[in-house]
């Protein structure tokens, strides 16, 4: 990828991804978007890959490194240039990226040839529930020692990041708390949320309780009368499946996480899908 990729290729993820929703109208998501794939393209060139067929842009990876953990961020290929093997090479350049991580992780869409690609790869496949519906705010308990630490927070939320996951999400942060409205929720040196509008982005604890007290925090912090929506819940993360089912939320089949090598115990976790 180089820079004057960053429109095309952006707009190539979004039409891919998003299936109708018209994500082309709302400027939040068109910037979030450039934000993300610009910071990536910075951080990790070597992971920034696209596809291009008669000088148009037709595909897109991005991959980034952490304290040795791999990850994938993004990864689309328009709907027109499919079934070509496209797809294949993008996630073989990117995945090179990581060629000598000790760990990588992949949060899948519930595309079979995304799931197919990935398992290929000889990760482990991990099957996830989501969580959506309209927050119940009279069943959320008081955010008892939550605080909203913003970006002074960021250091804490590494140090747990990189217990939990294997790696800290620092520099991630650093752009993610970025986003309009985006907040960083801090339970003493335990736990930490990133919620933006409707969205639980991430979230990561050193045990269950403080995990459950930040989401909670995140719960109520997301706007009245909004959808509210958690994925990526996986087999451990119990504790977040019964405070979104307390808080009046219903679980629905997701797409797979997919985790290979040296990692964190990946619990508590809600990982992110630009950031993982």
């Amino acid at each position: 990828m180089r820079p004057e990729d960053v429109k095309p290729a952006d707009a190539v993820a979004r039409g891919a991804l998003f299936r109708g929703d018209a994500p082309d109208t709302d400027p939040a998501i068109v910037a979030r978007g450039l934000r993300r794939v610009v910071h990536l393209l910075r951080t990790d060139p070597g992971g920034a890959w696209v596809a291009e067929s008669d000088g148009e842009i037709v595909g897109v990876a991005l991959a980034l490194v952490r304290e040795g953990i791999w990850g994938l961020s993004l990864f689309a290929v328009a709907e027109t240039h499919r079934n070509r093997g496209i797809g294949r090479e993008l996630l073989a350049a990117s995945f090179g990226h990581g060629a000598n991580a000790r760990g990588h992780l992949i949060l899948s869409t519930e595309s079979p040839a995304a799931m197919r690609r990935y398992a290929r790869l000889g990760l482990d496949l991990r099957p996830c529930v989501a969580v959506a519906g309209l927050v119940d705010r009279g069943r959320l308990p008081a955010p008892d020692g939550v605080v909203d630490a913003g970006r002074a927070g960021i250091p804490v939320a590494d140090a747990i990041g990189r217990a939990v996951r294997g790696a800290g999400h620092g520099v991630d942060l650093e752009i993610a708390i970025d986003d309009p409205g985006a907040r960083l929720l801090l339970v003493e040196d335990r736990a930490f949320a990133l919620v933006r509008g409707e969205r639980i982005m991430l979230l990561a604890g050193l045990d269950d309780a403080a995990a459950t007290r930040v989401l909670n925090a995140a719960l109520a912090a997301t706007p009245p009368g909004a959808t509210v929506g958690v994925d990526f819940l996986t087999a451990g993360q119990d504790w977040a499946v019964r405070a979104c089912l307390d808080a009046g939320l219903v679980l629905s089949p997701d797409g797979p996480f997919f985790t290979g090598g040296d990692l964190g115990p990946l619990r508590p976790y809600l990982p992110s899908g630009a950031y993982l």
